[in-house]
């Protein structure tokens, strides 16, 4: 499976982006595709994931309310539509695929990876 992340970009703060993931190859046997990002420093931070079969979604505190994940099965597509952003929410955005079928935050569990789309927002 390859993945593919964009959409990034430099946005003031309360603007939107929205970000695309393009998933190819093996992808029959992903379960879960999520989003994490990584400011300078730190950890890789779960944002939101969504369940490829039926679009269940789940949504770290911090995404809840301004952040929405969606897909396109039929593109092999997800996206993260970023709302009321914050100059907190600058880091690196990756997509990640799990062929795990049972739901996770955990980076590790996640398979495969997009090399990430830079997310810059200004105060």
């Amino acid at each position: 499976v390859q993945l593919q992340a964009s959409g990034g970009g430099l946005v003031q703060a309360g603007g939107s982006l929205r970000l695309s993931c393009a998933a190819s190859g093996r992808t029959l046997g992903i379960h879960y595709m999520g989003w994490f990002r990584q400011a300078p420093g730190k950890e890789h931070e779960f944002i939101a994931r969504i369940r490829w079969r039926d679009g269940t979604t789940n949504y770290a505190d911090s995404a809840k309310g301004r952040f929405t994940i969606s897909r396109d099965n039929a593109k092999s597509m997800v996206y993260l539509q970023m709302d009321s952003l914050k100059p907190e929410d600058t880091a690196v955005y990756r997509c990640a695929a799990s062929t795990i079928s049972v739901p996770t935050t955990i980076p590790e569990r996640y398979r495969y990876w997009a090399q990430g789309t830079q997310v810059t927002v200004s105060s």
